[in-house]
């Protein structure tokens, strides 16, 4: 083993170990801080072994004409479960496992980060990671932008949940009883949660606001960009770009 791979090998075991305590003692803020430890020293490590990373193209700032929502009344079309996850493997990413898979996606850059925006804003996540395919961001970009332009300046809505491994899922499934069985669509990076309870970062019911939202996701929905199921229990619209 060459040195330099030895010294790799050591110093993510010492920093997987560290990543092991802060995620036991639930400090989502550390968690995200040593994230970006791991995703920066993986980037060092790729470039060095020459591995070419193809440029993420960054979506320009455009406005978005409320006029052209599709006509909505109702109810939400609810799409199948079915239909997600298999739109998710078709989309997505191969399924992520774990951290160690998820940080390389991150190094690789077929993951990027996603905290805020026009019309939305990513909440506190503790049992997934605000990371998206580069396609899946831009749909959310598009969806906050219309929400925006609905809503008016300056509203907008709360992501609740995104991208989650395998072994999250496992143990979110333990923990919750209602969570998916088997694989998630949310381990492909292509899927995410909108709550329906929360906008401007607060935490109330309001007609106004989710009627809104239901108004931008009946139109991806209905334009083919989107698959959406509306979970109660969770208070929330479970998304997946398709």
């Amino acid at each position: 083993m060459k040195k330099s791979t030895l010294l790799f090998v050591s110093t993510f075991c010492v920093l997987f170990s560290i990543y092991l305590v802060v995620v036991v003692s639930l400090q989502p803020d550390l968690k995200y801080i040593l994230m970006d430890v791991y995703t920066e020293f993986f980037q060092k490590e790729i470039q060095n072994e020459g591995i070419a990373q193809e440029p993420v193209s960054v979506e320009t700032d455009r406005s978005f004409d409320p006029t052209a929502l599709v006509s909505y009344s109702g109810r939400l079309k609810k799409d199948t479960y079915e239909e997600h996850l298999s739109a998710a493997e078709l989309k997505g990413l191969k399924l992520i496992q774990n951290d160690y898979e998820l940080y390389l996606r991150v190094s690789e850059k077929s993951l990027v980060e996603a905290y805020s925006g026009k019309g939305y804003k990513v909440d506190s996540l503790t049992h997934s990671y605000p990371y998206f395919t580069p396609e899946t961001k831009t749909v959310l970009e598009e969806l906050g932008r219309a929400y925006e332009s609905l809503a008016g300046e300056g509203n907008f809505f709360t992501v609740s949940s995104a991208t989650r491994t395998e072994e999250q899922q496992k143990a979110l499934k333990r923990r919750n009883r209602n969570a998916t069985d088997g694989n998630s669509s949310h381990s492909f990076g292509v899927s995410f949660d909108i709550s329906y309870i929360r906008f401007n970062g607060i935490r109330d019911w309001d007609a106004k606001a989710q009627k809104n939202l239901e108004t931008v996701l009946n139109h991806f929905q209905q334009t083919g960009k989107i698959y959406v199921i509306k979970e109660r229990r969770q208070s929330c619209y479970h998304v997946t770009v398709r």
